[in-house]
């Protein structure tokens, strides 16, 4: 998307984060920032996808568009990477699927996608609690590629902002989205990440 980047964005599937080469993400918004801990040995492919758009800056300015809630009320993602800002859009091309590997839970990062094979694009989300796992599993589709190490209250907070509503009249952007690698004796292992789409009825992305 021409007005998305500095130039330099993939135009088609970049090349894969290795396993054992993790690095940091940090997504500054006017709530704060959130840091997610971006893993290679998740889903190669999901993972070099997004480090490769966020160093480019294809995410800044762009918007968290969903905000669902789970049927019993629980906060169930935020979802954010859609440059048309209505889960139409997307980088200009897919990336091949990976199976899920770990857990989906509170913090967990994963890519949205729709119901068709290799759908998957720039679009990803926030898993906002542990009781999302259920939906997310029963699809089981959905790339999981980091967590979140700092800032889930942001994202908490990112929810609220929508009011309640889905699709917010008044999205929360993301100002600037950075990428560095990970201090070499840091973190413990990735935690399960979890995906973008709404619950079991709307995946959420179009490629």
């Amino acid at each position: 998307m021409a007005s998305h980047g500095d130039g330099t964005c993939p135009t088609s599937q970049p090349a894969a984060l290795p396993a054992g080469e993790i690095k940091l993400v940090t997504i500054k918004t006017s709530l704060g920032d959130i840091v997610i801990r971006v893993d290679g040995a998740l889903s190669p492919i999901a993972a070099g996808n997004f480090v490769a758009l966020a160093e480019c800056h294809f995410y800044d300015g762009i918007v968290f568009h969903r905000t669902p809630k789970l049927q019993d009320g629980t906060p169930f993602v935020i979802q954010g990477g859609d440059p048309a800002g209505d889960g139409s859009g997307g980088p200009g091309y897919t990336i091949a699927d990976e199976p899920v590997t770990a857990t989906y839970k509170r913090g967990t990062v994963a890519m949205a996608r729709t119901q068709a094979p290799n759908s998957q694009g720039s679009q990803f989300f926030i898993v906002l609690d542990d009781k999302s796992a259920d939906p997310l599993v029963s699809a089981n589709t959905y790339a999981i590629f980091g967590e979140v190490v700092s800032g889930m209250e942001v994202a908490d907070a990112i929810y609220q902002a929508s009011g309640g509503q889905e699709l917010p009249t008044s999205p929360i952007a993301m100002i600037s989205v950075t990428v560095t690698d990970a201090p070499s004796a840091s973190a413990t292992s990735a935690a399960p990440t979890a995906s973008a789409a709404t619950p079991v009825d709307s995946p959420a992305a179009t490629p």
